[in-house]
């Protein structure tokens, strides 16, 4: 049995007796308020795009309510130039990598084709693909390696991509080369119906070694566990020794998506017990109990949730819709007959609701 590394107990104790924090020594009560306020206003973020989708406002919107330290942890190690490679979850990576509240649900809006440049933020547009970003992951981080550059890749993806055969062809080719990566799986127990144990009948992390790399099971409810063992998979990275496999414990306490309905399969009882496991609610308690998250320290972290959540709403309903012609631009590098026979065919169509609309 893998040892589960923890920094910070469920209720806000911090032992301070693992090794590892060392990694994150230099971490004072000062930054865990800044990684407080990046939760909180993350899962502002989260709950604000919800409740547009549910007034028609967007599409579909993949929540990622339990999950704020796994990503905010791990992305607040990350260099400026190292590059991630995400799933269509990573919505508090791409916070933390500077992206727009607003781009973060131009493609959820069908507005736009992509939310951001992905190489001003240095993370790649979300992956729907299952999986298929570990590969890219891995493809980035062989040329890093054969430019000799100091940066390094980072791949997130589910328990459920782990059953991907792109997962597992990605790590075999990072493993035989040494390719400067890290696999972060954000284990949330649930790949949309299916739990994790129809995943993997042993823990997932255990699945590393017959890769060939090393493999860290971490709390990934605790922010600063998460933060260190990135850091130390970071680190072996840039000096050579290859990739890592992280597996971060975590819980998906909303749906799979705002499609999906989570009371069909999962027994309230599970969720509850994962409740009381809140990352947010658990740095809370050890930044109180410092005396670091004072009522007028919790007013400023609110402020700040308040101010990006008006931001994210105001910039959404802001959004022009695009021309509906411009489906076809910058597809192929050159003309293409296909393309163009099928850009006639749609120019029809909307053409014949023109032409409805004037018989009217």
């Amino acid at each position: 049995m893998t040892q589960l590394v923890q920094l910070l107990t469920a209720d806000g104790v911090r032992p301070g007796t693992s090794e590892l924090e060392l990694a994150v020594a230099d971490v004072d009560d000062r930054q865990l308020l800044a990684l407080y306020e990046d939760m909180v206003a993350v899962r502002r973020i989260d709950t604000e795009a919800t409740a547009l989708q549910r007034q028609g406002e967007l599409g579909l919107w993949p929540p990622l309510l339990g999950q704020e330290a796994s990503q905010i942890g791990s992305a607040r190690a990350l260099a400026a130039d190292d590059f991630v490679f995400g799933s269509y979850r990573e919505n508090a990576v791409a916070y933390c990598r500077g992206v727009a509240g607003v781009d973060l649900l131009r493609v959820w809006r069908g507005t736009s084709q992509s939310g951001w440049d992905p190489f001003e933020h240095r993370m790649a547009t979300p992956q729907i693909i299952i999986g298929a970003q570990t590969l890219h992951a891995t493809g980035y981080a062989l040329g890093l390696q054969n430019d000799g550059l100091d940066a390094v890749a980072v791949t997130y993806f589910g328990d459920g991509a782990t059953s991907q055969g792109d997962v597992s062809e990605a790590m075999v080719f990072a493993a035989t080369f040494r390719a400067p990566v890290v696999f972060f799986c954000q284990n949330n127990h649930w790949a949309i119906s299916e739990p994790v144990a129809l995943q993997s009948k042993d823990q997932l992390v255990h699945r590393a070694a017959g890769f060939g790399m090393p493999g860290v099971q971490v709390d990934g409810n605790d922010v600063l566990a998460v933060m260190a063992v990135t850091r130390q998979a970071l680190e072996r990275a840039r000096r050579g020794d290859g990739p890592t496999f992280i597996e971060a414990i975590t819980y998906r306490m909303g749906p799979h998506t705002t499609a999906d309905d989570p009371t069909k399969y999962r027994d309230e009882s599970e969720l509850a017990e994962w409740r009381e496991r809140d990352p947010i609610s658990r740095l809370a308690a050890y930044l109180r109990s410092t005396g670091t998250l004072t009522d007028e320290a919790q007013a400023a972290v609110e402020a700040t949730a308040d101010r990006v959540a008006a931001e994210l709403r105001a910039g959404l309903v802001a959004i022009a819709d695009p021309d509906p012609m411009s489906l076809f631009a910058h597809v192929y590098s050159e003309p293409h007959r296909g393309l163009e026979e099928q850009r006639d065919r749609y120019s029809r169509y909307l053409a014949m609701f023109d032409a409805a609309a004037v018989r009217s």
